[in-house]
């Protein structure tokens, strides 16, 4: 413990010595920064001059290439003027020559019409024939389906005929069947009587 504080107190009383010399060294070293700061700022200010010229130079130049552009734009806005009217000259000269094209159409068209009309009236022709032959050979269809189910009507009043016959015959049949049983009873109860 002795040795602890003694340590301490040697450790203090050479903090005491070389403190003034450190405070010195400081302020030196203070003094060279704020040199250092000052000479740093007037280099700035010398760039921000030298950039607020190059920013007036360069201004300028936009300055003149906009009416560089303005001129261009003016000298095409009157070439598009001259090429609009010769525009406007080339779509009257086609609107005119389509108006006679259309003319020339229209004619076309009614005279396709006028030889419509007539193969119309030639269809109307044949069709009226067609109709005429198609209800002759109906007048004939029916005729034959006519004479057609006469013969069917006189073979089934026949057939009709034939069955009856042969009801009558099988009815006779077997009134003689029932007959010959009846006097087959007949003659045994007389021999079961004796």
């Amino acid at each position: 413990m002795k040795r602890q504080i003694l340590s301490a107190l040697i450790l203090t009383a050479a903090i005491g010595t070389f403190a003034p010399s450190a405070n010195a060294a400081e302020a030196k070293s203070i003094e060279s920064i704020q040199q250092t700061r000052l000479e740093f700022l007037n280099n700035q200010t010398k760039a921000v001059e030298n950039i607020q010229q190059t920013r007036l130079e360069f201004l300028e130049n936009q300055t003149k290439a906009v009416e560089n552009v303005h001129e261009a734009r003016l000298a095409g806005l009157d070439t598009r003027d001259k090429a609009v009217e010769n525009i406007q000259q080339t779509r009257l000269e086609f609107l005119e020559s389509q108006t006679k094209a259309v003319t020339n159409v229209q004619q076309a068209r009614l005279a396709g019409l006028d030889a419509r009309d007539k193969s119309i009236e030639n269809i109307q022709q044949a069709r009226l024939e067609f109709l005429e032959n198609q209800t002759k050979a109906v007048e004939n269809v029916h005729e034959a389906r006519l004479a057609g189910l006469d013969t069917r009507d006189k073979a089934v009043e026949n057939i009709q005929q034939t069955r009856l016959e042969f009801l009558e015959s099988q009815t006779k049949a077997v009134e003689n069947v029932q007959q010959s049983r009846l006097a087959g009873l007949d003659a045994r109860d007389k021999s079961v009587v004796r």
